[in-house]
């Protein structure tokens, strides 16, 4: 048989590394931890179901992404006593409020873990897999590196005197930082955008939020620039740190874009395809935190690199066919009503489309770097 979960995460502080928690949750019966996860439902495409099963299960509301993060099989105990084997698919749920009272708080436990607790929390060796690679805080301490120039002499091995003399050359500017720095960024827009896309209040603290991000981006950007035209020693090549640290720039700009609209269009409802398409900005923006600190090890970190992007790009075109099935719905129901209704709401989805193909450019960017470095 096959079911739906959801892997409920936050993370603790708006840095790139910032460490991520796990939600899980205790089943009725046996006790043990596990996600919040069910059954399909008719009529409930299956990341909207097994975002229900998070209300009614732990108690959370959030952004969903429709794209499965992968899956896992267990043994299912059915009332007769036999087991089956269900395979289970799990979507990236990230936590926006947890509900005070919910429907089963009275039958299970629910509680916060850091990745590698939540992991040897939960019984299934598939799901413990999948749940250690979310973070993959085991890359991030890999990108921990030395010096451009101790690296060139450990690989190349240069005699000292050379790397002696490269070491009076200027050095390379903090791009790195600079790249992680614009990254988060991006997620704190995403997830002010994810919020916005929920309805309810804060609406215009959520617009005012993205708009910021945007301002930190827009001066990341430039100073990248100026480091471009300054720094003798670049790690990448000039025009590619331009278009990656461009590329960044432009999501966080179309994510501006949409909270403009919302703004002038007066908008306080959100299609349930535009809050899909704004999960899947969510799950972009963490996957591009991820990556950035890989860059400083591009070479070693190379294959990782490829599945992050790999994601991206999937994403991206899951995030077109939303976008088709919310406008067919969309015109469908506006046959014969007012037309600027449409035409607004149109608007949305294009703007949406916009910052997920920005991210996917994103991707094709960091995909070059791995070309021409690993």
């Amino acid at each position: 048989m096959r079911q739906i979960a959801v892997l409920p995460y936050r993370t603790q502080g708006p840095a790139v590394d910032a460490p991520i928690e796990i939600l899980l949750i205790t089943s009725r019966e046996t006790r043990r931890w596990v996600m919040p996860k069910g059954n399909l439902m008719k009529n409930l495409q299956p990341h909207a179901a097994a975002a229900l099963e998070a209300e009614e299960e732990a108690g959370v509301l959030g952004a969903v992404c429709p794209t499965p993060l992968g899956s896992y099989r267990y043994r299912k105990r059915r009332n007769s006593g036999a087991s089956v084997w269900a395979d289970v698919d799990v979507f990236p749920f990230a936590v926006t409020q947890e509900l005070p009272t919910w429907d089963e708080q009275h039958q299970r436990d629910r509680r916060w873990f850091s990745l590698t607790d939540a992991a040897n929390a939960v019984d299934e060796e598939d799901l413990a897999a999948l749940i250690r690679s979310f973070g993959a805080r085991e890359f991030r301490a890999a990108t921990q590196g030395s010096r451009l120039f101790e690296t060139v002499a450990d690989k190349t091995g240069v005699n000292a005197m050379f790397a002696w003399f490269q070491k009076l050359l200027p050095q390379q500017g903090n791009f790195f930082e600079l790249f992680e720095q614009q990254a988060a960024t991006l997620v704190a827009g995403a997830d002010a955008l994810a919020r916005l896309a929920q309805g309810g209040a804060g609406r215009n603290q959520h617009i005012r939020e993205i708009e910021e991000r945007e301002h930190d981006a827009d001066e990341i950007t430039r100073e990248v620039l100026h480091a471009v035209r300054r720094t003798f020693l670049t790690p990448f090549d000039r025009s590619s740190i331009t278009s990656l640290i461009t590329t960044m720039d432009d999501a966080i700009d179309e994510m501006q874009q949409v909270a403009g609209a919302c703004d002038l269009y007066d908008i306080t409802d959100f299609e349930p395809e535009m809050r899909d398409m704004a999960a899947i900005i969510v799950d972009s923006a963490r996957l591009t935190a991820e990556a950035m600190p890989l860059l400083r090890k591009v070479a070693d970190n190379g294959h990782r690199l490829h599945e992050l992007t790999e994601r991206l790009v999937r994403m991206e075109g899951h995030a077109d066919e939303i976008h088709a099935a919310g406008m067919k719905r969309l015109f469908k129901q506006s046959t014969g009503k007012d037309p600027l209704h449409f035409i607004v709401r149109q608007e949305m989805f294009k703007r949406l489309e916009r910052v997920v193909d920005r991210f996917e450019d994103l991707a094709n960017e960091i995909d070059g770097l791995v070309i021409d470095h690993a």
